[in-house]
């Protein structure tokens, strides 16, 4: 059994065995939240604005637990503010000191008080219950302690990040073309057809993996069945993307650009063009390079949207400039009509 599974069954016989005695020894704050701290060790307790690191056990009062960070290692981290209500726990933090471990008891019924609240309660805290956490301070930090601690751990995973990707194309013996944002890809399957542009919807099929070659989903069905992550019920058929939307990740956006209808290729995504600091499943860690193999089926076209021409606005009539006046022209003596020729006459022969 590994050390913090070891723990956290220890914290929890201690737990067991302090409800097991009612409420003896316990105290009490104003706002009803009922405690017993275990340890008492010496040094300065949390102040408001402390960041603090703690693992916790939580459970029902019938002994269901709801969480354990003990098993799965991921202790919590907040920062101590002024108190808002019963649960964020901001009036009792301030009793303890590092490495203190206590157990806390909170009435739900001060969680779920109006009626509004009380449409929110879950079956398994009834009125009248309560819930109960076993705490263990890690960690006390002030804001400034905690970011630089914060930004060296982001260094030393970027760093090892780099060395990654380099040991990967060194020992892949990969030649691929990078871009100016370091994405680089490999074009598998030339196609003479058209490039999509923003605004345009692409269907892709794609298989993701990390450099150390482990698929971590697939649009494709015989690859998922091949990674052991077929999901039942999930229609298995190329992914619709709209480009310019920023609906996938930077490394897509950009790298579909690049290719043509048909085409095929392979994107190595460093972790600042996909996920960067924040870690999205076990395979998909905190500043993970990612390998994708794509397939562009189609590229649709987006609709221009049909503008009305605008209308011309209708012409002001203009106004006509006066006609200037006409001089008065002298009028020509008519012509007389020439004289009709008169009938020629008849010359009368007399008869002798």
């Amino acid at each position: 059994m590994k050390i913090k599974n070891i723990i956290a069954v220890l914290l929890l016989v201690v737990s067991v065995q302090a409800l097991g005695q009612g409420n003896a020894g316990m105290q009490r704050l104003p706002n009803g939240l009922q405690y017993k701290i275990y340890t008492a060790n010496p040094g300065p307790k949390i102040k408001l604005n402390d960041i603090i690191t703690f693992n916790f056990l939580q459970k029902t009062d019938k002994d269901s637990i709801l969480v354990n960070s003990f098993e799965v290692n991921r202790p919590a981290m907040l920062q101590v503010t002024p108190t808002k209500n019963i649960a964020d726990l901001m009036d009792f933090f301030p009793l303890l000191a590092l490495n203190d471990s206590a157990l806390v008891i909170i009435p739900t019924d001060s969680i779920f008080n109006g009626p509004q609240m009380e449409g929110q309660r879950p079956p398994f805290l009834p009125k009248g219950s309560s819930l109960h956490y076993v705490i263990k301070i890690a960690k006390i930090q002030s804001m400034e302690e905690a970011m630089a601690e914060q930004q060296k751990v982001m260094d030393g995973l970027k760093s090892k990040e780099a060395e990654g990707l380099a040991k990967y194309i060194a020992d892949n013996k990969i030649n691929a073309i990078k871009t100016a944002s370091d994405l680089r890809y490999i074009i598998t399957k030339p196609s003479a057809k058209a490039k999509p542009v923003k605004g345009d919807t692409v269907l892709v099929n794609y298989v993701g993996k990390t450099l150390q070659g482990k698929v971590f989903d697939s649009s494709i069905e015989a690859e998922a069945k091949k990674a052991g992550l077929e999901q039942p019920g999930r229609t298995y058929e190329p992914i619709s993307v709209v480009l310019g939307q920023g609906s996938v990740i930077p490394g897509w956006e950009e790298g579909l650009l690049l290719l043509n209808e048909g085409s095929k290729a392979t994107f190595i995504i460093p972790s600042q063009l996909a996920y960067g600091p924040q870690a999205m499943s076990e395979d998909i860690q905190a500043f993970s390079t990612l390998v994708f193999d794509l397939e562009v089926v189609k590229v649709k076209r987006a609709k221009k949207l049909t503008v009305p021409a605008a209308k011309k606005p209708a012409s002001k009539p203009v106004a006509k400039k006066p006609a200037s006046p006409a001089k008065p022209v002298a009028k020509k003596p008519a012509a007389k009509a020439p004289a009709k020729a008169a009938p020629a006459k008849t010359t009368t022969t007399k008869k002798n």
